[in-house]
């Protein structure tokens, strides 16, 4: 089986810091795996080296089956990248954005095309032809993921999604990562919302001091047992 995102003894050192500990992580099509850890376990540390942003100190980080560090550009061709925060252009609509984003990754669509991803992104209808600087922070994640869409990404990169959300916006916002991985796409999410985590992922990775310290299969665990076993973590 090829994995769409795949970590062989990944690690990365910052000089006298350890940012990330021999990681070894395969995730195959279609699955969400959120990564929880307190500030500085690594987690970013963990997605800038997928991303190609950052050279590990030894392993591997491979998407899709290409060696990011060996083929960087190849690599991207997959993968999709939300930050905490969005950064679009503020003196562009929603519609001018994803246009300007589509057409950087070599892909040109027609406006009723452009406007249909955003509405299955879960945009508003009447936000779409609105500049983004009167966009709520949920509202540019929508059209990060008709980004996404758009350029048929494989793999999405999410470094805490749902932070600053309000309750209706990340239900919103999980909601459309679970549309889009039952059309395949394969989602790595680091986050603190254990309650998002345990109700959209198949598995639920903790993480302390750069390492992976246990992975769960979040069916066989409610939020609050999942809460219990990172506070007895963190605690150790």
């Amino acid at each position: 089986m090829q994995f769409i995102l795949e970590a062989a003894g990944l690690a990365k050192d910052y000089g006298q810091k350890t940012g990330l500990v021999s990681l070894d992580l395969q995730l195959k099509e279609g699955e969400i795996f959120s990564l929880l850890g307190p500030n500085g376990a690594g987690k970013s540390t963990t997605i800038n080296l997928f991303l190609g942003f950052i050279k590990p100190t030894s392993g591997h980080a491979f998407i899709h089956g290409i060696d990011v560090e060996k083929d960087p550009i190849g690599s991207k061709k997959y993968v999709a990248y939300i930050p905490e925060n969005v950064m679009l252009y503020q003196n562009l609509t929603g519609k001018e954005n994803l246009s300007l984003l589509s057409s950087l990754a070599g892909f040109n669509y027609d406006n009723n095309t452009l406007e249909e991803m955003l509405l299955r992104s879960g945009l508003q209808g009447d936000a779409i032809n609105r500049l983004v600087g009167r966009y709520s922070k949920g509202m540019r994640q929508k059209v990060g993921i008709a980004a996404a869409v758009a350029r048929n990404a494989k793999l999405l990169l999410l470094d805490e999604p749902t932070s600053g959300l309000d309750p209706k916006a990340s239900n919103e916002f999980s909601e459309l990562l679970k549309k889009l991985s039952q059309n395949g796409t394969t989602i790595f999410m680091a986050t603190h919302d254990i309650f998002r985590s345990t109700e959209i992922s198949d598995r639920i990775g903790i993480m302390k001091a750069g390492t992976l310290i246990d992975v769960i299969n979040h069916s066989h665990s409610s939020a609050s047992d999942i809460e219990q076993l990172y506070l007895n973590y963190m605690r150790s």
